[in-house]
């Protein structure tokens, strides 16, 4: 966990529409705030990677996804409740409420709660963030601080440090209206 100090300096930085890296469950991340379109922008131009294949927003509680989930079936409700916080990122219908730099050109946006205590900390005091590994196109995710740096080597707002969580892979990624799974993890 971090001191309140630091987490109020990077609620700043996000806020101001920077860009950090974290470290999430398996691998580092990338994120930013997710209503501020420039931000987000300035994020998927360090990754290359196109908009029109969304971003996973990430956040402390199911609550914080209310906006998104309040009017979805009882039955889609509770396959969320079942696995948040947890690994388990779930592709939901978006009811045109999101930007397109969130969404892409998808129907659905990749939401996950998340049970690693930093980011679940950022979250708290931030609002859901994008989340999205910590690589340029092509490349493989980061899982340490040295690869954050060759990749991103003063691109960067802020660096929250902090470590990995347990888990070896990045998130499972299903379908909720199908549950089909779309990423292993």
């Amino acid at each position: 966990m971090l001191p309140s100090w630091r987490v109020v300096q990077i609620k700043r930085v996000v806020a101001a529409g920077g860009v950090i890296a974290y470290p999430t469950e398996a691998v580092w991340g990338v994120g930013c705030n997710p209503w501020d379109g420039a931000a987000v922008e300035a994020l998927l131009a360090l990754k290359q990677r196109p908009v029109h294949k969304g971003v996973i927003l990430v956040a402390a509680s199911i609550e914080q996804f209310d906006f998104l989930l309040h009017d979805l079936p009882d039955a889609w409700l509770a396959r969320l409740r079942l696995t948040w916080p947890g690994p388990n990122t779930w592709l939901v219908p978006h009811q045109g409420r999101l930007p397109a730099w969130i969404s892409g050109e998808h129907d659905t946006v990749a939401l996950r709660v998340t049970d690693h205590p930093l980011v679940a900390q950022l979250c708290r005091a931030c609002g859901p963030l994008v989340s999205t590994s910590a690589n340029p196109a092509g490349r493989p995710p980061a899982r340490n601080r040295l690869r954050i740096e060759q990749y991103f080597h003063g691109q960067l707002e802020a660096i929250v440090p902090g470590r990995l969580g347990g888990r070896r892979n990045p998130s499972i990624i299903r379908d909720l209206r199908t549950d089909q799974i779309i990423r292993p993890s």
